[in-house]
């Protein structure tokens, strides 16, 4: 679900100093998104922000959730924004998430 390789690639781009800001701040972008599409209201701009978290996640490892959001970016695109399944996208948003979180300080401990 997670591009370890991916993850260590941009915490050596960024530095392992600015790793957790960068990270913090992906987090926080894409629940925005996710609570803005999610939410009653949904979302007026779906192909766009199937993109967005499509890029996020490609730039974090988050491969599977990445997948889905391309997906649904093109679906929304063709105007099939019904076939866009924005509540499975959020729950695996949420597993890539704990998989992260979980596995983040154990493999870069020695790093």
């Amino acid at each position: 679900m997670i591009d370890w390789n991916r993850v260590a690639e941009l915490r050596d781009e960024v530095g392992p100093e600015d790793f957790g800001e960068v990270v913090e701040l992906f987090l926080e972008e894409v629940e925005g998104v996710l609570s803005r599409i999610t939410g009653p209201e949904g979302s007026t701009a779906l192909e766009q922000d199937m993109h967005f978290l499509k890029g996020s996640a490609l730039s974090l490892g988050f491969q599977a959730f990445s997948a889905m959001c391309q997906d649904g970016e093109r679906a929304a695109a063709s105007g099939a924004t019904d076939q866009v399944d924005i509540a499975a996208i959020a729950t695996k948003y949420e597993a890539s998430k704990a998989e992260f979180t979980g596995q983040m300080d154990s493999r870069f401990a020695a790093a």
